[in-house]
């Protein structure tokens, strides 16, 4: 099979065409000896217009759910990791060859997202490649073959399902599809049990890598009537003899059963995976999701010709009139003009069109999942079949002219630099978070939009690069337009039919407000914002538990904080013991994902009962809460390290205020063992920390009569003050504290010296 897939077979092209010219099948024969060659060059043409991908960051949308803070991957391929990704339906998706990819790549490269982004250009590479060699194999005509490979390779639609690491999974499900295809060419042309299991196998690793290729049975029968011409609606003459041989419908449907089997329980297990995310008919309409599926179809199309405006598309609150009466009869145009086209023997073009309808079908939002109306990534494989027709009828117009190959390879390369140019300006906006959302804005406004983007503004260490940084400005500068974002999102009219997903949308940018407000001192404003999320998420999570009461938790918490900076004690404790009895119900049914937040509720409450003097609850919860941390840190350092210092300095600050020196020591030298660490690697995020801890074991030094390991630790916070007060004016009073001190402790050092011992004569 390898052989023929790559090699350069002598036997004669299969019949895609009643007639051909013998000069013709001398240049398909000539063409095929280049095949790998070929495929080689259009790799490399791939991966260097992909590369820069390397230099992106993470985003916080997904790809926090599927690497930056999924524990079981942090724990790479370990058994563990194996039976919870086989378990799991995290993400509203079960795909456990795609979690196991990720786990790979964390197992390799850590959070280093360079690593990460090569994998999956080098998947597009391959899939590339596979195409064209597929396609070649396949058909006898390589130049077209190469055409199709070549637009998938470099149409920036493509961008979003490679430069997005949380979309490995479309990437990856898509190599499968192809083995898969190529598997079956193999055994069209000799049936046989072993082949077909092959072929079985191939596409259930495809299904476990991302649903979406649940239509490949209907693929390989569309491949059955063109290339392979094993069912044939008419007449064929010519057959070569390497054609696989003809069979019945009824058999052709039969063969495909046990597949079709595989695509029943895929789209069984995946419709109650997403259950907690598909939308009903009251949030959206059936009316509306036949309007939105048929103008989408006809938007993929327009994208494809024209590929400007790429990013994310929310559902509008009415489709334009335009748009799906247009819509219709364009696609009704191209399905009669299809149709007859294979009954002049141009069959690809019917083949083509099925591929592109029917491959589209699982996400063209009859069944609507989240709050997109349609999106790139969707395109990745249903386009291939819009690429057949355009190259085949350009090869047909090419060889019924009599044009020379180099005159055909011209113009292709023109476009195809195009499509390359667009493709790395397209690659540009996935550079970061505040990239991604300031151009989504800039193609259409929705409130999703807006409160991204404000989030992104509001953590320029994680979501922003040094180029954004000089865009967004100071940091007065970024908090203000951070608060416009939150109130434009609040401010855009809700849908027609606002769903619960739009509720939580405004709750969460409500939330987000929230703690810009706790930034800037403006508590009661904050209160009034968390007031309100509390009341939404409330209201949701009476309707859809499994998916609000997590947001309700974390939404308990925010009050809680704002609670103790207005002194309402009782408030405070009232819902820190309602977020806190949420987060165990969540830990003891999904460990791995809430553990970390009843971690972090549980330091929040140990914070409030040192406040009000419960000394013994404290201990408990910061106990509680150590427990925990170290558990996390142990199995992902990068990711919990910073929640275990911080636990162990609040800790070390309770046991120091109830004079406990030797327990309080103990704790800050750990905690400031792991900011050092922390501060090592990134040092603009944890400086500040390792800082904050010094200072204060600095000072139980000092009151344990530690002088010189307290002047050390001192001296070192003011070292590390002075460096970040060159940057930023509001740490001049920790300089002078640190400062007052040094001073203090020099005075009593001093004066210590001066006091006769009480044995001298």
């Amino acid at each position: 099979m390898l052989e023929a897939l790559v090699g350069s077979s002598r036997r004669s092209p299969e019949g895609i065409r009643q007639k051909k010219r013998p000069s013709a099948s001398r240049r398909a024969d000539s063409f095929a000896l280049a095949n790998p060659l070929l495929g080689a060059l259009l790799a490399i043409a791939t991966i260097a217009l992909y590369i820069p991908v390397i230099g992106h960051s993470f985003l916080i949308l997904d790809d926090q759910e599927y690497v930056t803070a999924n524990s079981h991957i942090h724990q790479g391929l370990t058994w563990n990791t194996i039976k919870w990704a086989f378990t799991s339906t995290v993400a509203a998706n079960w795909h456990p060859l795609t979690w196991l990819s990720h786990a790979l790549d964390y197992q390799i490269f850590g959070l280093n997202p360079a690593g990460h982004h090569l994998d999956s250009v080098l998947l597009h590479a391959l899939n590339a490649v596979l195409l064209f060699l597929l396609l070649a194999w396949a058909t006898r005509h390589p130049r077209p073959s190469l055409l199709v490979a070549a637009l998938f390779a470099l149409h920036p639609i493509n961008v979003e399902s490679v430069a997005w690491v949380a979309e490995r999974k479309n990437v990856l499900s898509t190599l499968f599809f192809i083995l898969a295809i190529v598997v079956y060419v193999w055994y069209a042309r000799k049936p046989e049990w072993r082949r077909y299991l092959l072929l079985a196998a191939l596409f259930a690793a495809g299904l476990m890598a991302k649903p979406m290729v649940v239509t490949l049975p209907f693929v390989l029968l569309l491949l059955d009537y063109w290339p392979l011409e094993r069912v044939s609606l008419d007449r064929i003459q010519n057959r070569s003899a390497s054609t696989p041989p003809q069979v019945s419908p009824a058999k052709l449907l039969l063969e495909k059963i046990p597949l079709l089997f595989l695509s029943a329980a895929s789209a069984w297990i995946t419709l109650k995976a997403q259950r907690s995310a598909v939308r009903t008919f009251e949030d959206l309409p059936l009316t509306l999701r036949v309007e939105n599926a048929v103008t989408s179809y006809a938007l993929y199309l327009w994208k494809m010709v024209w590929p400007a405006r790429l990013a994310f598309y929310p559902h509008a609150a009415t489709l334009p009139t335009w748009q799906w009466v247009l819509s219709p009869l364009v696609l009704v145009a191209i399905t009669i003009t299809a149709f007859v086209a294979a009954f002049r023997g141009k069959r690809y073009l019917l083949v083509g069109w099925l591929w592109f309808l029917g491959t589209l079908v699982p996400v063209i939002g009859l069944v609507q999942v989240g709050e997109y109306a349609m999106a790139d990534r969707y395109a990745y494989v249903p386009l291939i079949g819009i690429f057949i027709m355009i190259a085949w009828s350009l090869d047909d117009l090419a060889e019924a002219k009599g044009v020379r190959t180099v005159w055909c390879v011209i113009p292709a390369l023109c476009v195809m630099a195009a499509l390359s140019v667009v493709t790395f300006r397209q690659l540009n906006f996935w550079e970061s978070d505040y990239d991604l959302w300031a151009h989504t804005l800039e193609v259409g406004e929705s409130p999703l939009a807006h409160n991204a983007l404000g989030m992104a503004l509001m953590h320029p260490e994680s979501e922003l690069t040094p180029k954004d940084l000089e865009t967004a400005g100071t940091q007065q500068n970024r908090m203000d337009e951070a608060r416009q974002h939150f109130e434009r999102a609040l401010e855009l009219p809700p849908p027609p039919h606002p769903s619960g997903a739009f509720l939580a949308d405004r709750a969460r940018t409500l939330n987000n407000l929230g703690n810009l407000d706790r930034l800037q001192n403006r508590i009661d404003e904050a209160r009034q914002h968390g007031e309100q999320a509390l009341e939404i998420y409330r209201h949701l999570a009476q309707q859809s538990p499994d998916v609000y009461v997590p947001y309700l938790a974390a939404t308990l918490n925010n009050l809680g904080a704002i609670d103790r900076l207005q002194n309402r004690m009782d408030e405070a404790r009232q819902h820190d013991e309602e977020a806190v009895a949420i987060q165990r119900q969540l830990a003891q049914q999904d460990p791995a994902k809430y553990l970390p937040n009843l971690a972090m509720t549980l330091n929040e409450f140990g914070l409030l009962d040192g406040i009000q003097d419960h000394e013994e609850q404290a201990r408990q919860h910061y106990e509680q809460a150590l427990k925990i941390d170290r558990q996390l840190a142990e199995q992902s350092p990068s990711t919990y390290l910073h929640d275990l210092a911080m636990t162990l300095t609040n800790f070390g600050r309770l046991e120091a205020m109830h004079n406990r020196m030797e327990d309080a020591h103990q704790l800050y030298q750990e905690a400031a063992r792991i900011d050092r660490q922390l501060a090592q690697e990134n040092p603009g995020v944890y400086l500040p920390d390792l800082a904050m801890t010094l200072n204060s074991l600095g000072r139980v030094d000092q009151l344990q009569d530690r002088i010189e390991e307290s002047r050390d630790n001192y001296r070192e916070a003011l070292s590390i003050f002075h460096t970040l007060l060159q940057s930023d004016s509001r740490y001049a009073g920790q300089v002078a504290g640190v400062e007052a001190s040094l001073e203090e402790l020099d005075r009593n050092a001093t004066s210590r010296k001066m006091v006769p011992s009480r044995l001298s004569p």
